[in-house]
């Protein structure tokens, strides 16, 4: 009786009615799914906006973006109606945590896909499986998110078989001395999940050209 009491029952509802309860566990993914969402429409809005100010063409940004050509168009005529800040700085050497975590995000992807090429049948990354939530939104970057996201790097880093680049490791060590000594830097106008995904990329794309 009282584990029937503790459920909290719609007023006026039939019995043996859904519970709120019952209706939070359900609803609890999927609402997460549609958080996850709109950050990543509110990332995409934001990526536009430094696609404007490097010059690129609204073809480009629809095609990149899977968006149809109107929708570019009319954010980039709204972007378009203030004076643009000035393009952000794209090289890799720079130290705000947003930019380090978003490096730190590109060299898990890079041991991920490392690993699983050479091991599809014998088993995963450590990090794979954070990985996986980040790209899903079902992991933030919080301060206790990074450490673990760190600490199971190193993990893959340790591993013997298959032998990872030399530059995964260099990439690292400059990246967790940056995470563990913050450094002081101008403020920007580039919200921090951008820079995290600029950052990704470039971090990624580094790495391959260094393989």
């Amino acid at each position: 009786m009282a584990g029937e009491e503790s459920e909290r029952h719609t007023p006026g509802a039939p019995a043996g009615a859904l519970t709120e309860e019952q209706a939070e566990r359900m609803l609890a993914s999927v609402n997460e799914v549609i958080r996850a969402g709109e950050e990543m429409r509110a990332l995409r809005a934001e990526m536009i906006k430094v696609f404007v100010r490097l010059g690129w063409t609204q073809d480009r940004i629809a095609r990149l973006t899977e968006m149809s050509q109107p929708a570019v168009s009319k954010q980039v005529a709204k972007y378009k109606q203030d004076e643009p800040p000035p393009p952000p700085d794209l090289s890799l050497d720079q130290h705000d945590t947003p930019w380090l975590e978003g490096r730190l995000w590109g060299l898990a992807e890079e041991i991920v896909e490392a690993v699983e090429a050479v091991e599809a049948s014998k088993g995963v990354a450590h990090c794979a499986r954070h990985v996986h939530a980040v790209a899903r939104g079902k992991k933030r970057f919080t301060p206790q998110h990074v450490d673990e996201l760190r600490r199971l790097v190193e993990e893959d880093l340790r591993r013997r078989d298959p032998g990872l680049p030399r530059g995964f490791r260099d990439a690292y060590d400059r990246i967790s001395r940056g995470l563990d000594v913050p450094v002081r830097t101008a403020a920007t106008t580039t919200p921090a999940s951008v820079r995290r995904a600029l950052a990704c990329q470039i971090q990624r794309d580094v790495l391959r050209h260094q393989s």
